[in-house]
């Protein structure tokens, strides 16, 4: 059953990748939130389960993880993008100077990761499909 719980911590690890992205697209125009900041641009960080742990001697997030093999996610770290200013004095949130301050996230940048995003999802899918095809002709042979 090893092949199938590699492809389902990689659904789950695609997943909460795709949340990710929704939230940056979801806040792109958000120019406050509860520190007062603008959003920053957010970005999973995942790998392998054994051996990414082990060399940088961490203790890894996903806490659920029963298997040595298969990926999961480490942290979500914030994005390099930074902030893009834009000039509307009549905005509430303007400076002093009339800017208001937007997290700098590109709306075909978060699509484009969305998209390699479910691809990686579908390529799970049909792994953990063709996994469970196998265990079940190995099932009939041995009848």
């Amino acid at each position: 059953m090893d092949a199938m719980s590699i492809s389902r911590s990689g659904l789950n690890v695609e997943w909460q990748r795709l949340q990710v992205i929704a939230t940056n697209i979801a806040n792109m125009n958000t120019t406050r939130t509860a520190d007062g900041s603008a959003y920053v641009a957010q970005r999973l960080v995942s790998g392998p389960i054994a051996d990414f742990a082990s060399m940088i001697g961490e203790n890894p997030s996903n806490k659920d993880a029963t298997n040595e093999n298969g990926v999961m996610v480490y942290q979500i770290s914030t994005a390099n993008a930074g902030t893009r200013q834009v000039y509307d004095p009549n905005h509430p949130h303007a400076d002093e100077s009339g800017f208001v301050t937007f997290p700098a996230i590109s709306q075909a940048e978060e699509m484009s990761l969305m998209i390699k995003t479910q691809r990686a999802y579908e390529a799970n899918l049909v792994a953990l499909s063709a996994a469970q095809q196998m265990y079940s002709a190995a099932l009939q042979v041995g009848r």
